[in-house]
């Protein structure tokens, strides 16, 4: 399924942001990146989060022109040029997540589609983006109000974007990715503020005492394997990756891994206290 996209074609823009996808552009009411291996297998994600009235992920009017994934643009302020979260909107997080994983619970995708795998595999639970950062996530002021799972209302729209790399893998991995850049958890922060803001975190998504105990682990692994892929680009010459190793990306995720190593176990008492 694909839907009739709007124009004009001749408003274009070339968009800032994203380390790995090469040139996006914005025509008029849609944005055309690279088709990937991956595409087809997304987009048909996408049609089933739109079928099941899933308003955090951009609507996509498939492989159009050839070559290129087309998508719906979404207005907006990326969260990485905002404040950060406050724990109420940390809640509204866990809860959009939340509602993402159990849509693609039972999701199953065309046979012959395939996934980017970047992080090392985990237990397939549901289909994640992979990506959850404040970069991918645009928020928009003048958005309609939206009802969350986890109760209670916001005056904005949000939308997740960027879905090349979504895939089968765990719950807790893609919330604990979402805690590093949202929490956030980087070296230099404070661990018992931190941890509260990852409770909220936590109890927006609903986890029950299991996923709490595994959460902040399940975030090391994957703040700790964005370093390695980094450091592996670095040694082979794969790109993006040797690139942004060389931008100075992993002096950014070694000390967080570092960090969110040191104080896993003070936030797993945080995550269960009662």
């Amino acid at each position: 399924m694909t839907h009739d996209h709007p124009g004009p074609e001749d408003d274009v823009e070339v968009l800032e942001g994203g380390n790995v996808s090469d040139r996006v552009l914005r025509i008029g009411g849609t944005v055309r990146k690279p088709w990937l291996p991956s595409s087809p297998a997304v987009t048909s994600l996408l049609e089933h989060l739109r079928r099941r009235g899933y308003t955090g992920a951009p609507v996509t009017y498939g492989e159009r022109p050839e070559g290129h994934q087309c998508l719906a643009y979404v207005p907006g302020v990326p969260a990485d040029r905002m404040p950060p979260m406050t724990t109420e909107e940390l809640r509204e997080l866990g809860a959009m997540a939340r509602r993402l994983h159990d849509l693609t619970a039972g999701f199953r995708p065309p046979e012959e589609a395939g996934w980017e795998r970047l992080f090392p595999p985990e237990e397939p639970e549901v289909i994640c983006h992979n990506d959850l950062a404040p970069w991918n996530l645009v928020r928009d002021r003048e958005g309609t109000q939206e009802a969350f799972a986890g109760g209670g209302r916001r005056s904005e729209s949000w939308c997740l974007i960027d879905w090349d790399g979504a895939g089968p893998a765990s719950r807790m991995g893609d919330l604990g990715y979402a805690a590093h850049g949202f929490v956030p958890l980087h070296e230099g922060g404070d661990p018992e503020a931190d941890g509260r803001r990852l409770r909220a975190l936590a109890d927006g998504y609903g986890c029950d005492a299991e996923q709490r105990r595994a959460l902040p682990g399940a975030a090391l692994r994957r703040v700790r394997g964005m370093f390695d892929v980094l450091e592996e680009g670095a040694r082979t010459g794969r790109m993006p990756w040797a690139r942004l190793h060389a931008e100075g990306h992993a002096d950014h995720w070694g000390p967080a891994s570092e960090y969110v190593a040191r104080h896993q176990e003070r936030w797993i008492e945080v995550l269960t206290e009662p």
